[in-house]
């Protein structure tokens, strides 16, 4: 059996994502999945990283608001991460509370990205409220003591903790979904399938100077090796302001010799390269980022 930290408590988008994959996993190879909840990302990874799980799931990256920031930083940072499988799961936000009404909500507290892909929801609904933050959606249930506060989570965690839901689907866009990354240690072999489907490599570099075609110059090895980049973004190296590294999706090349050659010419024309993994995605059924 594998043990598989993840984003808590019981009830989070990324516990629903984690159970999805462990079904998976066990239809495809017969593998069982224990969970254990972790209270941040951060832990999340660091129970990796000191063995007391086999796998880690984090979400990655929301269709309606942007990569998972903390996700992408605590990746760079710690070392020896590769992503195993990539799940994208679909969104429905839920309004919990023990009130009556919408007209007796005061305060909505939930994780950060649900607040934003709620916002025009909110605005029109609850245009008077105070929103706060949590760590994750399901943590913000906690705070339904009074008839006065809302939570926004999902409607799988309303039913778990038996909270009653004021609204449904309040997301502002329909087709709202979370990538989710199934994470390992390098070193740990752990022979495990991937889901069939087309393979997607994700890397991160810094620059060695912030000069006219210092950037240009990695993008265009990938160009010259025709290796297709999905999706690229930057974020902050927190050693001076104006200097970024970046974070690059790219469709696997179908000849797996270029890749090597690929990956030595960008680690001469970068700072710090470093590859998180080769893996697929597995879609999964509506479900219930952060």
């Amino acid at each position: 059996m594998l043990t598989l930290a993840y984003l808590g408590p019981t009830g989070t988008y990324t516990e629903a994502a984690a159970l999805a994959y462990c079904n998976w996993l066990e239809r495809s190879c017969g593998t069982q999945g224990k969970l254990v909840p972790h209270p941040s990302i951060s832990q999340t990874l660091e129970a990796l990283l000191t063995r007391t799980c086999d796998l880690a799931v984090i979400p990655i990256e929301n269709s309606i608001q942007g990569s998972v920031t903390v996700s992408l930083d605590r990746f760079w940072e710690k070392e020896h991460l590769q992503v195993q499988q990539a799940l994208v799961l679909p969104i429905h936000h839920a309004l919990i509370s023990r009130g009556g009404g919408l007209d007796e909500i005061k305060t909505v507290y939930s994780h950060p990205q649900a607040l934003a892909q709620c916002q025009h929801w909110l605005e029109r609904q609850l245009p008077q409220v105070s929103l706060h933050s949590t760590n994750s959606t399901a943590e913000a249930l906690q705070y339904l003591q009074d008839a006065t506060v809302g939570a926004i989570a999902s409607e799988r965690a309303a039913q778990l903790y038996d909270l009653p839901i004021l609204a449904h689907a309040i997301n502002d866009h329909r087709d709202n979904c979370t990538r989710f990354w199934v994470v390992r240690a390098w070193e740990r072999d752990i022979p495990l399938p991937q889901a069939p489907g087309r393979p997607y490599l994700s890397l991160a570099f810094s620059l060695p100077q912030n000069s006219p075609g210092a950037l240009l110059n990695p993008l265009q090895v990938l160009a010259n090796y025709g290796i297709n980049m999905t999706r690229i973004e930057s974020r902050p190296t927190k050693r001076l302001l104006g200097e970024y590294l970046f974070f690059v999706d790219v469709d696997a090349p179908d000849d797996e010799a270029i890749l090597p050659e690929a990956i030595a010419h960008l680690r001469k024309c970068t700072e710090i390269l470093k590859v998180f993994g080769c893996y697929t995605v597995l879609n999964v059924g509506p479900g219930s980022s952060e």
